[in-house]
């Protein structure tokens, strides 16, 4: 008799445990597709996206997968290095939860500190004398004090003369097809030698600017046998034009981009130029008794393939390196939610960013740098096609 109470019993146990599994099972499902639900809901700019849980991977560490699967093979905890300590799962949840991390002041200074996340970035490869503290600086001004007019020296003028009747002797090879494209996304960047000013917040103008370094370059360029177009729309008159904001010159400027594309397959490089807001010390070197302007490339990380146009920067510094010591100030990475972290460079694999000089330098300095770019670049890129022709 009791024995069969007993299994009556155990069987009324079974039959309950059965149900809280349906019932859990569904409820996950349902939590499931209510989670997914809420994550394609959100308006643009709310949502989960890819560079976020990039920002969050990017401090956990492979050796902190080896310890993890080592809990249950302890064969993978071989291969850590000596010494190597598990993760610290609490300090692992805090920096997830928060997006601090106790280890870089950065990330919580840079949220608390007006401007501060101007300077975050992060430096893959270092030129000489680049660290943190001189980082590139993007300044945006108000769109009044961008349009203000100003008065350019009568130097500078005269150069900008000299160098249309230069850009009118130049003609491109390449077979007659243009592969690079030049543009400038914020297109009054200005120096203030050339301006009437000692002002840094007012380098900017409508002709005396970064435009003229990028014509320099596209002629140097053509002179190797290089053929370039230059974008040379007003971006910042479109700005102006449409009521938009100083941070919304990508996405101006990305329609040109996009346009140019379009119209011409022959394109391969897609170069950007614009000028740091660095004072002159940071971005001034001299080289066999002449001073240039120093360059330092700038990659994207907030989209999938930003590591093909680092492999291009990369290359380029390591070649100015070789050729003019000093000159490039390196490769930095811009990423995450106070950068554009694209500067258009999605659109393509060959799509760089490139600060020539800063807020201190003349254009002549400048121009050196861009006949030095462009020899530099003319190397890379016939190489390139001598072994694609083999």
């Amino acid at each position: 008799m009791k024995r069969n109470q007993f299994r009556s019993f155990t069987v009324s146990i079974n039959r309950t445990s059965f149900k809280k599994i349906i019932v859990m099972t569904i409820l996950g499902l349902m939590a499931m597709f209510i989670f997914t639900g809420m994550l394609t809901s959100f308006e643009p700019g709310y949502g989960l996206a890819s560079n976020q849980v990039h920002e969050w991977a990017t401090g956990i560490k492979g050796e902190d997968f080896l310890h993890v699967l080592g809990m249950e093979n302890k064969y993978f905890t071989e291969a850590l290095p000596e010494g190597s300590k598990p993760p610290s799962v609490s300090n692992l949840a805090f920096q997830v939860t928060t997006s601090i991390n106790p280890d870089d002041p950065r990330s919580l200074l840079g949220r608390e500190l007006p401007g501060f996340a101007l300077f975050d970035g992060q430096i893959l490869v270092a030129g000489k004398g680049t660290d943190y503290t001189n980082l590139p600086v993007e300044s945006a001004p108000p769109m009044d004090v961008i349009m203000a007019e100003r008065e350019a020296t009568q130097e500078s003028l005269a150069k900008l003369e000299q160098l249309e009747k230069e850009g009118e002797q130049v003609h491109g090879s390449t077979e007659g097809r243009s592969v690079v494209h030049i543009i400038h996304s914020h297109n009054y960047e200005s120096f203030l030698p050339e301006l009437e000013t000692n002002n840094p917040n007012e380098a900017q103008h409508n002709t005396i600017n970064i435009t003229m370094v990028g014509e320099k370059l596209s002629q140097e360029l053509e002179k190797r046998g290089i053929g370039t177009e230059v974008e040379k729309r007003d971006i910042q008159g479109k700005l102006s034009e449409r009521g938009w904001q100083y941070s919304q010159s990508y996405d101006a400027s990305r329609e040109l981009v996009k346009e140019a594309m379009a119209q011409n397959d022959d394109l391969e490089f897609f170069f950007d130029l614009h000028r740091d807001s660095l004072p002159r010390d940071r971005t001034t070197v001299e080289i066999n008794g002449e001073e240039f302007a120093r360059i330092v490339f700038v990659i994207g990380g907030n989209h999938d393939n930003y590591k093909q146009n680092f492999s291009l920067a990369e290359d380029l510094h390591n070649m100015l390196e070789e050729e003019y010591p000093g000159l490039s100030r390196g490769v930095i990475l811009k990423q995450g939610r106070s950068t554009n972290g694209r500067f258009n460079q999605d659109l393509s694999d060959r799509a760089i960013l490139l600060e020539f000089g800063g807020v201190g330098n003349t254009l002549d300095e400048n121009f050196r740098s861009a006949e030095a770019v462009a020899e530099v670049f003319s190397n890379y890129y016939w190489d390139a096609e001598a072994v694609d022709g083999q």
